[in-house]
This record gives C-alpha cells, sequence and structure tokens, in this order.
C-alpha cells in the first residue's frame, strides 16, 4: 500500500470514528491518542492488516494524518497508539524468533527492572562548512549516526547545529510465573518506551513488581564486542506502542459460570474444610496442623484500610522448622503448585536484591535501574522461602518491612521507591545445631532474629522423632508410594484446587459474627489474665495483640474455605486451635510450663527477664559499696545464688550484659559497668 493511500485512508478513518474524541485530546495538550485495532479493521481490513505487517510505516502515516486537522496546537510528535490487537498477535516472549522481527505483537508479564528516564537523539542536524547546507539525520539505531558525505563533494567532518530529544527509558519484562509449566525458567525481554509512556502519570502503570500487557515493534539490537566491533549476533528489543496494566489479582485463572457453579456445590459439603486439608499435599505423610495451617494462608484474611490510611494486612505468614528429612521442602513445593500465583525461592541462592529488590546497572541507557525481587513479583500472591536460616543478616533484615508493611523500601544511587509486595510468606528453616535436641527448648534452637519470628503469624516445629508405630505407617505410606507410582487419591484435583482458592479469594469477603468476636475475644482476655502471676515483679505475657489479629486472619480464611460471607464461631474456634497449638509448641516456658509470648518475640522468657533483673540489682547494689573499682563476679556469683539463681544462670546473664554492651571485663574475673 502506498504511503499517500495509508494517509488518506488513516485521515478518513480518524475522521469517521474519532474526530470529536481526537480533537479533544489535542485541545488538552495531549501527546497521544489510543486507537481501537477492532475498529479499524471494520473500516479498512487492507489498512489492519498492513499495521500488522509493517507497523512503523502506519504509525508515520497515522501521525501525518493526524498532522492534516486543523487545529492551532503544535502536532510534531503526536503518536497515534493501537489497543485490543487480535489474539493471533499475542506471543509468549519465549516463543518470539527471527521472523518475528519488525511486526507489532503483543506480550505480557511482569516488570522486572526498570530504568531513569533519560533524553534519547530521535534526529540530529547538520551543517556543511564548505558550502553552507543543512543535513537532517534521522537516529535509528542505538549509536549515533552522522552524515558521511554532503552534495557539494565534501566528506568527513560536519558541524552539529541542534538536536531533537525524546524522553526514553527501558523496562525489562519478564513473563509470569503463571504461564510457566513445571521446571521452565521465566524468560525476560528489554522493552523500549519513550514520549508519553514515560509521562509521570504512565509511570506509575511501570513500577517493578507491575503486571503489564505490551503492544509493539520487535527489533534487533546489534551487541557490541569488547574489541569495539559488532558480533554476528543480535540481541533483540520491543519498542512499545501500547502499554496497558493488568488488574493484579487471580483474574488470570479463567473460571467459567458452570466451573463457579461448580465450586459452591462443592462448598456445600459438610467435610469441605478436611477435603481441602486432605488435598494440600497427598502425598506427604502427616503434617496435619501445618497442612491446615498451609490451607488457611492459600485462602487468606482480608486486607482491611482504615479512613486514617493505616492497613492492616490480610496475607498469613508461617515458618516451618524441622529436623532434616521431615518434609519442610517437599510442603513448600507442593504449596507453589496448588497456589494460584507463587514462587519459590531458596535461602542459599536468594539475596536480599532477590527476595525485595535492588539498583543495578543498566548497559542500555547507561544509567541505574530498579531491579524488583520475588516479595514485589509475586505481588498479590504467595512466596515459598527455603532455607531461610542459610541466608545472610543483610538479606534476612531486608525481609522485615516487606513481611509486616507489606512493601519495599529503596534509596540507592539516586533511586527513591516504595514497591508493593503484599504476598503471603511461606518459609522453611532448620534447627541452630541441624537438628532439633530434645533436652532443650525448642525456643532456644530457632537461630533466626527475634525481630523476623515475631512477624510470622504460625510457628511449627517439625520434629522427627523415633516413634514405631507412626514410623511403621510412615514407612507403609512412603513404599506404596514407590510401588503404585500414583499419588494418593482426593476428590479435589490440583487444578480444581487452584480454582477453588481463586474463587474463594476474588469473591468472598467474610465479616465477623457477635459469636465469632466474642469467641476471639474470650479466648485473648483469658490468655493474657492466665499469665497474670508474677514472677519476682515480671509477669509472662502469653499472648499479645499480633495474635489477635493473626486470630481475625485466620478465622476469615477458614469462612473462605467454604465460600462463606461470615466468619462464625466454628471459624473462631478453628483459629484459636491453630494459635494455641503452636504457642505451645514454641512458647512454652519451662521454669513454669506456662505459655509467655517473649519466648517467641525477644528470645527471653519472664522468668529469664526476672532473673537478669536481680542480677543487675546486685551488681548495683555491689557498685555502690565498692565504688567505681571492677567487682569480683565471685560476689555477684555468690549474691544471686543466696536469692535462688542457679550459679549456671548466673554467668550466663553476665555473658549476656556483656554481649549487650551494659557491662565489660576490665581484668579477669571483674566486671564493671559502662
Amino acid at each position: 500500500m502506498k504511503a499517500s493511500d495509508m494517509i488518506r485512508q488513516f485521515h478518513e478513518f480518524l475522521e469517521k470514528n474519532y474526530h470529536k474524541e481526537l480533537l479533544e485530546a489535542i485541545a488538552k495538550g495531549e501527546k497521544s491518542f489510543v486507537v481501537d485495532f477492532f475498529e479499524l479493521s471494520k473500516f479498512n481490513p487492507d489498512l489492519a492488516e498492513t499495521l500488522i505487517d509493517y507497523p512503523e510505516d502506519v504509525f508515520k502515516a497515522a501521525e501525518l494524518a493526524v498532522e492534516q486537522f486543523e487545529v492551532d496546537s503544535d502536532l510534531s510528535g503526536f503518536c497515534v497508539r493501537f489497543k485490543n490487537l487480535p489474539e493471533s498477535q499475542y506471543i509468549k516472549i519465549r516463543d518470539i524468533r527471527s521472523k518475528d522481527i519488525n511486526k507489532l505483537l503483543v506480550i505480557d508479564g511482569i516488570v522486572r527492572q526498570k530504568s531513569d528516564v533519560r533524553p534519547q537523539v530521535t534526529a540530529a542536524r547538520f551543517e556543511c562548512p564548505s558550502c553552507g547546507n543543512e543535513i537532517t539525520v534521522l537516529q535509528v539505531d542505538m549509536k549515533f549516526t552522522e552524515p558521511s558525505s554532503c552534495g557539494c563533494g565534501r566528506k568527513g567532518k560536519f558541524r552539529l547545529l541542534s538536536k531533537d530529544l525524546v524522553d526514553a527509558q527501558k523496562i525489562v519484562l519478564e513473563e509470569s510465573p503463571e504461564t510457566l509449566e513445571g521446571g521452565e525458567q521465566a524468560k525476560r525481554l528489554n522493552i523500549f518506551l519513550k514520549n508519553d509512556l514515560v509521562s509521570p502519570l504512565s509511570d506509575k502503570k511501570t513500577n517493578p513488581g507491575t503486571r503489564i500487557i505490551v503492544s509493539g515493534v520487535v527489533k534487533e539490537v546489534p551487541v557490541l564486542l569488547r574489541t569495539g566491533g559488532q558480533s554476528i549476533r543480535f540481541d533483540l528489543l520491543m519498542e512499545a506502542n501500547y502499554v496497558e496494566p493488568v488488574e493484579e489479582n487471580f483474574g488470570e485463572i479463567d473460571i467459567t459460570p458452570e466451573e463457579a457453579e461448580q465450586l459452591k456445590e462443592l462448598s456445600e459439603n459438610p467435610r469441605i474444610y478436611e477435603k481441602l486439608v486432605e488435598s494440600i499435599a497427598p502425598s506427604i505423610y502427616g503434617h496435619e496442623k501445618v497442612k491446615e495451617a498451609i490451607l488457611l494462608q492459600l485462602m487468606g484474611g482480608l486486607r482491611k484500610v482504615r479512613d486514617d490510611g493505616a492497613v492492616t494486612r490480610g496475607d498469613i505468614h508461617v515458618l516451618l522448622i524441622g529436623d532434616p528429612g521431615s518434609g519442610k521442602s517437599q510442603l513448600l513445593k507442593r504449596s507453589s503448585v496448588v497456589a494460584p500465583k507463587a514462587r519459590y525461592v531458596s535461602g542459599k541462592g536468594a539475596s536480599g536484591a532477590g527476595l525485595t529488590a535492588a539498583v543495578v546497572r543498566d548497559e542500555f541507557l547507561k544509567g541505574w535501574a530498579l531491579e524488583a525481587g520475588a516479595l514485589v513479583l509475586s505481588n498479590q500472591g504467595f512466596v515459598m522461602i527455603d532455607e531461610l536460616d542459610k541466608m545472610t543478616k543483610e538479606d534476612r533484615d531486608a525481609m522485615h518491612e516487606a513481611l509486616e508493611q507489606q512493601t519495599v523500601s529503596i534509596s540507592k544511587a539516586n533511586i527513591q521507591a516504595t514497591l508493593r509486595s503484599e504476598a503471603a510468606v511461606l518459609a522453611a528453616a532448620n534447627p541452630k545445631f541441624g537438628r532439633f535436641d530434645p533436652y532443650e527448648t525448642i525456643a532456644k534452637q530457632i537461630d533466626l532474629p527475634s525481630t523476623l519470628i515475631n512477624r510470622f503469624d504460625l510457628i511449627f516445629p517439625i520434629r522427627d522423632l523415633p516413634d514405631k508405630d507412626r514410623d511403621e505407617d510412615l514407612a507403609k505410606f512412603v513404599l506404596n508410594l514407590h510401588q503404585t507410582d500414583k499419588t494418593k487419591e482426593t476428590e479435589i484435583s490440583t487444578e480444581l484446587m487452584r480454582k477453588y482458592i481463586a474463587y474463594a479469594r476474588q469473591n468472598v469477603r467474610p465479616k465477623l459474627t457477635d459469636s465469632a468476636l466474642e469467641e476471639i475475644k474470650n479466648y485473648y482476655v483469658k490468655m493474657r489474665t492466665s499469665g497474670a502471676t508474677e514472677e519476682g515483679g515480671i509477669k509472662p505475657i502469653p499472648i499479645s495483640p499480633r495474635q489477635l489479629e493473626a486470630l481475625v486472619r485466620l478465622s476469615e480464611a477458614s469462612a473462605r474455605t467454604r465460600l462463606s460471607d461470615k466468619v462464625t464461631k466454628r471459624d473462631a474456634k478453628r483459629a484459636i486451635s491453630l494459635i494455641h497449638f503452636c504457642l505451645h509448641q514454641v512458647g512454652i516456658d519451662p521454669e513454669t510450663g506456662m505459655v509467655d509470648i517473649d519466648r517467641i518475640s525477644t528470645g527471653i522468657p519472664a522468668t529469664q527477664r526476672s532473673k537478669i533483673a536481680t542480677v543487675r540489682e546486685i551488681i548495683n547494689e555491689l557498685e555502690e559499696k565498692l565504688g567505681k573499682i571492677p567487682i569480683p563476679i565471685e560476689e555477684i556469683v555468690s549474691s544471686a545464688v543466696s536469692k535462688n539463681i542457679e550459679e549456671d544462670d548466673v554467668n550466663e546473664i553476665i555473658e549476656k550484659l556483656k554481649r549487650s554492651g551494659d557491662i565489660f571485663e576490665p581484668k579477669r574475673g571483674r566486671i564493671q559497668k559502662i
């Protein structure tokens, strides 16, 4: 099709279908106008087909057609963008081949990385020193091009007069985890945005972690060798024409009206809760309470935003700490398959950047770019973190904000950003010495900072203790799997389970009934008052407001398991049962036999806090008595023993006070306050 025909036909199309809207957009000072491909196809199928095969020619014809409208505004740089392209143009990043170069295609994915906005030259004007002739050179490649010769015969250096600049930005788009089959690595593609696609209004659509649909032209980019030459291999890049954000939910899981009816029918089964728990990990023996917790985590509570802007998270975080071979990793792997939108990462290979976000060097625009990690990329989904204890301290620290505030803030290399990370975390770790010591309390063997542990709603120790009957059942179960080559049959398939979870999270927003509220309140008050006995002046705290919020989240998730919009007393009891189970597993103070939440949140139970307070008092008294000279440790020990504190405990407390910087040891066997 001739260029003049394309311009004329496009002008007729705009005049007939979009005349009023186009003039309004120009009057408002907008720099682009969006056209529906379906409308263009109805008006002129040949022009629509030319757009698919020769997009850049049609883009230019569309711009020239717009310039023919009589308006007062300057229309230079005005773009026409196309949406609703046919299904035939949708392609996976991994399926792009050389035959697709210079074609108009549509891809979707998650923004993995985003660079700063930088100016780019689109055209440069030069003057010939010999004859004064002006030469305009369009800059189409990544390398700045100068004229090679002039009409007067001159070759060589020309004087640069001016440049036309546009704002440009590069993003890296990565395939969504839901589109991948087991074991596939998500592929990435560089996307080049310019003009109004990088305006402050459009900028929010392309934040790292956001899912978007991009239509654009795939181009080849030369790869430069270190020697300065050009490689025979080319890289791929897409120049975006239209960017559309995708609603962040489980909408990508197609549920037909017939399936929705099937799910509702399934929810009416009186044993639906038990059936769902059985379907979580049918090929893993035992761990019923853990499977129950994972089911409620997948269902999730409700995220609430108050009028004052305060946000209460709805995602449930679960931590599994267990002996090697206890099935933790299998539970995580299986959960990542059942969960509708999930990522599995291992602590050894997950750095803080890999989990949260990082600033990386952008070789394309020669600046810095913001790269999103697993927690940001799984926004509105789930992250399974294995080997949490193998991560470095810096990487674990990076998770604090992401777990509680559900945001990731970054301020490095001139890039300041706050990214959303509304993801539920299921993490697994090993005990401090690799295996649980039966003679030591579980809380003492959790080698994770208390501030991080505190952010998990449920903590499950998974112990591998010899038990003849249980071991016999386990052996039968595992050997049967090997013999039949089939997993245990469940009434709910993995695919149906995914759809059930997605449907519940999308459509069910349960509210607490009075009976459920009363049940949770009574349990909370009863637990709080059970710790009212004084332990040397310090009370053990069996439960804190964090657990109260966790109870509400778990109760809401329980209501979602039967697609109910009411949280009943039974849901509250189910949540209480799980919280109570976890608290009694890891929060028991061995000296009193009572639950003490500080054993989990600070690692120091009330009895030990009481002993620390007593030892501090003794040190203060001896300092007053002896003056500023160093205090003999023997005297501190003998005074503490007279107050019923074991000698070993006193020595341990003195070591703790030294580590915390309260005291120091100027001479062997003597301490002094700092």
